[in-house]
């Protein structure tokens, strides 16, 4: 990470109790760092942890221990108007774009609730000529802010939420699925805004989803995570093109190619069963019941996340490891 450190997660967990199920193991042991203006592409199954991450981070949901650092400082327990403040840095972008505006408030007024909720230097004038500019910013015409979202296609209702994220010029935006809601011919448009608005403004990105082919077409660098836990992380291209993690093989191996007739997934890429309970996790390697290059100290021991042929490339498994004259 060659970048100032913008956003840092320490042995991060986050549990809940839920009844009848017991603990739910959602985030445990948690580490990564983002720096200044680049993007950070989370990418694994759901219910492994991505969304519960970016709502800890975003102080939406509390973490059990560990901790969250934003531009240096300890945000994992503020309160009151500090909190407050962090809201102004670090904001988020929900899958649901329907779902995440009131269907009864005007796009305007959408917008605006958040100036007047942040921004008590703006009288009324200075915030309607904000959500204008805000508007513009994310490609709507003006004239959009006296619709109702449901007057709105799945895109614009998404660029809505873009501009509402935007309107108290955060340094992070954490995009949870931003896309995975919409038609594919608008997913493009959409990712372009999202890579314009980055340049356009010096953003960070914490990039959420499911499929690794549209992760790495956004991000600098890319964090694996299965059930609660970081497996790989490192640059794109080496966690893209050179994954060391079995689990991370096998994402890649999912990517959909041009001509399927071509592509025939090796041993190593298939990966057996279904996701574990996390309230029941598996002992030591959590993948190992479904690895198919499982070995004996898989089931004994818990991996550590190692660097992998280089200091930012790391991973954690032990065949990779030990494949890479580490000691497993």
């Amino acid at each position: 990470m060659t970048r100032e450190p913008v956003l840092e997660v320490r042995d991060l967990v986050k549990h809940y109790r839920t009844p009848g199920r017991g603990v739910v193991h959602a985030l445990d042991g948690v580490t990564l760092t983002v720096g200044r203006g680049q993007v950070l592409g989370l990418v694994g199954e759901s219910g492994c942890g991505k969304s519960t991450l970016a709502r800890v981070v975003s102080r939406l949901e509390e973490a059990d221990s560990g901790t969250v650092r934003v531009g240096g400082e300890d945000v994992t327990h503020l309160r009151g108007r500090a909190l407050r403040d962090l809201r102004t840095r670090v904001q988020m972008v929900f899958q649901d774009p329907y779902g995440s505006l009131n269907p009864r408030m005007r796009v305007g007024a959408a917008i605006e609730e958040v100036l007047e909720a942040h921004r008590d230097d703006l009288d009324r004038p200075a915030r309607k000529a904000r959500v204008a500019e805000l508007l513009g910013l994310v490609g709507l015409p003006e004239r959009m802010a006296t619709r109702l979202p449901h007057q709105l296609s799945g895109g614009q209702r998404q660029r809505v939420g873009i501009a509402r994220a935007l309107a108290v010029e955060p340094e992070i935006l954490l995009l949870d699925e931003p896309v995975t809601a919409l038609d594919v011919s608008v997913r493009a448009e959409v990712m372009n805004l999202l890579s314009r608005l980055r340049r356009e403004l010096d953003l960070t990105y914490v990039f959420i989803s499911h499929d690794l082919g549209m992760v790495r077409h956004m991000s600098d660098y890319v964090a694996v995570m299965y059930l609660g836990q970081v497996v790989e992380i490192g640059p794109w291209r080496q966690v893209s093109d050179d994954p060391g993690h079995p689990y991370a093989r096998a994402l890649q191996a999912a990517v959909p190619v041009a001509d399927p007739s071509r592509y025939t997934a090796a041993p190593e890429e298939v990966v057996r069963g279904e996701v574990p309970d996390a309230a029941d996790p598996p002992a030591a390697c959590r993948f190992h019941p479904r690895c198919p290059l499982v070995e004996d100290v898989c089931r004994r021991e818990e991996p550590q996340l190692l660097p992998l042929g280089g200091p930012e490339h790391r991973v954690a498994c032990h065949v990779a490891q030990r494949a890479n004259g580490q000691s497993a």
